[in-house]
């Protein structure tokens, strides 16, 4: 029995599973949607499918550095519940992936998707993972770092709740276990102290402007003259770009020294030439998804029926 591209669109809508998944269903089951649909069922398909609207906010963020220390890996994988995020399958899983990501060169969530893992693929193993769990598990976001010129170093704070990824390249291109303690002393950083850019060159003209903007405002709300405020927001603008970029941050195991200065010494200390940080990457778990909150007692009214 064969089918059409409109059995395939209606067994999408009535299961929410993908394209591919609906055309190998109906193949499966010579075009019979009633039984396409119990073939989905069957596989876990379906039922992964309609947990996929559902908010995923919990979760861990991980991390995975190459063995020549060149290539780093770091992404955030979503459930719903801080019981499966806790759960040491979940963290092995999140774990995998990040080397998953770093073995194939994965730069987007779908290149990482696609790439063949466990028998099969990634998104296969996270639609079984999603029927076996009973909660949506979703890849959010990954980022790829390599320094040919240098080392990658990262930092994972408690059970996955925020992770930083760092990129180094110095003159000599040195590596090894000191500039690694290093590295991950500045991860420790990145995690601490949240930094938004790298150093000031990255701060663009609108961010710059938009902060001008907000500090202006607050200043003439003083009643101070219009002179005096363009010299107080000056010396603002220079304080703030110092507090949001990584480099020129305080460091926070010494607050005498920027970041940037601790890496140049300590590097030149561990064999390094010009040591500096070239890229970074900070995933704070959970970071503007809008987590839904239900009362306790609204729920069970509303699953009694009572209200």
């Amino acid at each position: 029995m064969s089918f059409t591209a409109s059995d395939v669109k209606e067994l999408r809508e009535r299961t929410g599973a993908g394209m591919m998944d609906c055309k190998k269903a109906l193949t499966e089951t010579d075009g019979d949607l009633e039984k396409a649909m119990e073939w989905l069922q069957i596989k876990g398909i379906a039922k992964a499918a309609k947990k996929a609207d559902r908010v995923a906010a919990d979760g861990r963020v991980a991390t995975f550095i190459s063995g020549d220390g060149r290539t780093g890996a770091i992404l955030e994988i979503n459930c719903e519940t801080d019981f499966v995020a806790r759960n040491e399958d979940f963290a092995a899983f999140c774990n995998d992936l990040a080397a998953q990501c770093v073995a194939v060169g994965a730069t987007t969530v779908e290149a990482l998707l696609d790439s063949a893992y466990g028998g099969s693929n990634v998104e296969e193993v996270r639609k079984a993972k999603v029927a076996a769990i009973g909660e949506n598990i979703t890849i959010r976001r990954l980022e790829l770092l390599q320094a040919p010129e240098g080392f990658v170093a990262a930092y994972v704070h408690g059970e996955g709740v925020k992770g930083a990824l760092i990129a180094f390249k110095s003159a000599n291109g040195a590596s090894g276990s000191a500039l690694t303690e290093l590295g991950k002393q500045v991860a420790m950083h990145a995690v601490a102290m949240g930094p938004q850019f790298l150093n000031q060159d990255q701060v663009s003209d609108e961010v710059v402007e938009n902060e001008r903007r907000l500090q202006t405002e607050q200043a003439l709300e003083s009643g101070k003259p219009a002179d005096i405020v363009a010299k107080m927001i000056e010396g603002r603008l220079r304080k703030w770009k110092a507090e949001i970029c990584l480099a020129d941050q305080a460091f926070v195991m010494n607050p005498d020294v920027t970041v940037a200065r601790f890496i140049a010494d300590a590097g030149k200390e561990a064999g390094a030439q010009n040591l500096v940080a070239s890229a970074f990457t900070l995933y704070v778990r959970g970071e503007g998804i809008e987590k839904k909150t239900a009362n306790f007692a609204d729920e069970v009214a509303a699953m009694t029926g009572k209200n």
